[in-house]
């Protein structure tokens, strides 16, 4: 029970950080502004990891290297303790895969998570700054499903649509990810 409750609280810490810092990167490759509650949010938790990183790690492009390092850290950092605990053999050699595979699902429920905003906010037409950074952040994930999917007696399903092909590529990674743990 203690390993569960720990285990628990680790992934929702890890969850909540590494997610912060995965959408800080998103936000700086769209260029949507941080001067929003969101921005502003965002910079307030991962500001004391992501700067002291960009220091010793430059940014490729317009792919902010530090936020994703920040993110792997905090997935590796949560397995790492895991295993610790359990007293797992093997001298943690698996950690760093698992950590990946953490920050894959990682980015995989964090869009899952944009999209049911994004549709939540469409039906009660909010008018707000978080619903306009919302649109910004989910409108290049869904442009591709729109191109195919047309209006269904004018309702968008390009978000149901796209929440489908999360839940399928969320599969596909657990299932790789116990190929590889075997």
């Amino acid at each position: 029970m203690f390993f569960q409750i720990l285990s628990f609280l680790l992934d929702v810490a890890a969850g909540l950080l590494g997610g912060a810092c995965l959408l800080r990167l998103y936000m700086q490759v769209q260029r949507i502004p941080f001067g929003n509650p969101v921005g502003r949010f965002i910079f307030a938790l991962t500001d004391w990891i992501v700067l002291p990183l960009r220091r010793v790690l430059p940014s490729y492009r317009k792919w902010d290297t530090a936020s994703l390092i920040a993110a792997y850290l905090f997935e590796l950092a949560q397995f790492g303790i895991l295993w610790l605990l359990a007293g797992a053999g093997g001298g943690g050699v698996l950690v760093p895969v698992l950590a990946v595979f953490g920050l894959i699902r990682l980015v995989i429920s964090g869009v899952i998570g944009l999209i049911i905003v994004y549709a939540v906010l469409s039906w009660v037409q909010a008018d707000s700054p978080i619903a306009d950074v919302i649109d910004r952040l989910c409108a290049p994930m869904l442009r591709p499903f729109r191109r195919v999917i047309p209006l269904v007696g004018g309702f968008d399903l390009s978000p149901l649509a796209l929440l489908v092909l999360l839940q399928v590529a969320a599969i596909i990674v657990a299932h790789l990810q116990d190929a590889v743990i075997r």
